[in-house]
C-alpha cells in the first residue's frame, strides 16, 4: 500500500520540494569512479550553491569540493553510499563563484520494488552564519583574554556577568568571586556623592560616563584607573547591559605623585621647600576656615649661620642645615609639616594646634637644638616665632606675624620663643 495519498499529485510534490527551505538534491546511483551524476537540484540548493539547473544536471557533486573540503568525511561518505546506509555530516563547499561556505547534509537511499538503490536524496542546509559567529564569539573572547585594558560587563541592574584576566590582575579579584556582586565592592571612599551622582545621571541618560577612579584592591590598597562605562543596546534599542573598559592608571598616577613631591622638596634636607609648603599652608587655612579647627605656625631661623657659613665653609653650613632639619621632622607630629622657608629659615605649620600648645612645642624644640652638638661647628641654637590663625585673615597675615615673634626672639638675644 502506498504512503502517498491518492489526491496528492506529482505536481504538488514537486512543488513542495522545489519550494522547500532546505537545499535538495537528486542523483542517481551510477558507481564509482565517476560516481553519481546530478538529476534535480531544487531552488534553495541552486541559491546556496549559485549554480543554475541547467548547470548542474549531469555533474557529480563533486564540483562543489574543493581545498577546505573535509577528505574524512567525503572518505565516510563513500563507504556509506557503498553499503546502502543513511549518511550524516557537514564539510566546507564550494559556490560557483568560488566563496566557501559550512554544509551539514543528510543523503538517503532511494530503492526499487526489488530494493536495488537507483537514486540517492540529499537535504542539506547551510550554517555559515553560525560557524561565522561562533569564530567571531571565539576571537572576541581571545582578544578580551589578551587585553591588558580590563573588561567587566554587568546586566541591566548593574550584576557582573563578566571580566576578563586583566580585570582580575588589576582589582585582586577572581572571577568566581565577583559574578553576581555590583562593582560597588571597589568603592574606596575617595569619591563624593556628587561623583555618583554624575555617574548614574549619565548611564541614565544612555550616555558613557568617562573618569579617572580611585578603587580599592582587594588587598586594601588604592589603585586609579581611566574608566569608561557605556550603555549596551539590543536591536530594539532597549539597554541591556553596560560595559566597563578600565586601564590601570596606578604607576602613572604614583610616577605624577613623585614628581610632584619632588618638585616640592628641598633638595639638601628632604623637608618641603617654599613651594610645597605654600600648599601646606593652603590645606591649613581651607581646613580652618570650613572646619572650625585652628591651626598655628612657628617660624625658626639659625643663629649667627653666617657665621657658620664664614668660619667652617659652606659645605659645614649645608650639614649643619641638613642635621637641623632632621631634628625639626622628629620634634614634631606626623600630620604636622616641616618645611625649608628660605635660607637658614624654617616654618612648621602645626594643624588642630592652639597658641598655647604650640608656643610649648616650639619650646622643646629650641631645647633639643641647643642640646645638640653639630661635628665641626659644635653647638647651635634656634630663635623661633609663633602664631596663630585667626579667623578672618589672610595666610600672609598670620606669616607676618609669626616673622615679627621671629624678629623679637633675635632682639631679645636669640635662643629664645616670641609670641
Amino acid at each position: 500500500m502506498s504512503a502517498v495519498p491518492d489526491n496528492l499529485s506529482l505536481e504538488l510534490l514537486y512543488q513542495a520540494v522545489e519550494q522547500a527551505f532546505n537545499a535538495v538534491l537528486i542523483t542517481d546511483a551510477q558507481p564509482a569512479p565517476l560516481g553519481p551524476r546530478i538529476l534535480y537540484a531544487n531552488a534553495a540548493f541552486r541559491t546556496l550553491s549559485g549554480y543554475s539547473a541547467t548547470e548542474l544536471l549531469g555533474q557529480t557533486p563533486r564540483i562543489l569540493q574543493g581545498p577546505l573540503t573535509d577528505r574524512e568525511v567525503l572518505d565516510e561518505l563513500r563507504q556509506c553510499l557503498d553499503e546502502g546506509r543513511l549518511f550524516h555530516g557537514s564539510t566546507v563547499n564550494y559556490r560557483k563563484d568560488g566563496e566557501p561556505y559550512w554544509v551539514e547534509w543528510n543523503i538517503s537511499p532511494i530503492r526499487d520494488a526489488q530494493g536495488t538503490i537507483t537514486h540517492y536524496v540529499s537535504v542539506q542546509r547551510s550554517f555559515s552564519e553560525l560557524v561565522a559567529a561562533q569564530s567571531t564569539s571565539l576571537l572576541l573572547s581571545e582578544a578580551l583574554a589578551a587585553s591588558h585594558d580590563g573588561v567587566l560587563i554587568t546586566d541591566e541592574n548593574g550584576i557582573i556577568e563578566f571580566a576578563n584576566p586583566a580585570f582580575e590582575s588589576i582589582t585582586g579579584y577572581r572571577i568566581a568571586e565577583i559574578l553576581g556582586r555590583t562593582p560597588a565592592f571597589l568603592r574606596s571612599g575617595e569619591h563624593d556623592d556628587a561623583f555618583y551622582a554624575d555617574l548614574y545621571a549619565s548611564l541614565g541618560a544612555g550616555r558613557p560616563f568617562h573618569a579617572t577612579f580611585a578603587d580599592r584592591h582587594k588587598d586594601g590598597h588604592i589603585f586609579h584607573a581611566d574608566q569608561t562605562i557605556s550603555p549596551v543596546r539590543s536591536r530594539d534599542d532597549r539597554r541591556t547591559h553596560y560595559v566597563s573598559i578600565i586601564r590601570d592608571l596606578t604607576a602613572r598616577v604614583h610616577d605624577e605623585q613623585a614628581l610632584r613631591e619632588a618638585a616640592s622638596l628641598d633638595a639638601l634636607t628632604g623637608l618641603y621647600n617654599r613651594r610645597g609648603g605654600e600648599g601646606l599652608l593652603e590645606r591649613a587655612y581651607i581646613g580652618a576656615r570650613e572646619g572650625g579647627a585652628p591651626f598655628c605656625l612657628i617660624l625658626a631661623d639659625i643663629d649667627h649661620f653666617k657665621a657658620i657659613n664664614d668660619n667652617w665653609g659652606h659645605p659645614a653650613g649645608d650639614r649643619v642645615l641638613e642635621r637641623v632639619g632632621r631634628l625639626l621632622r622628629a620634634c614634631v607630629r606626623s600630620t604636622d609639616g616641616v618645611v625649608r622657608w628660605g635660607g637658614e629659615e624654617f616654618m612648621i605649620i602645626l594643624p588642630h594646634c592652639e597658641l598655647r600648645a604650640a608656643a610649648e612645642q616650639a619650646e622643646r624644640i629650641r631645647e633639643r637644638i641647643e642640646r645638640t652638638s653639630l661635628p665641626d661647628v659644635g653647638r647651635i641654637t634656634l630663635s623661633l616665632g609663633v602664631a596663630q590663625f585667626v579667623a578672618g585673615e589672610a595666610v600672609s597675615t598670620v606669616i607676618e606675624r609669626a616673622d615679627r615673634a621671629l624678629y623679637q626672639a633675635k632682639g631679645q638675644g636669640r635662643n629664645r620663643v616670641c609670641s
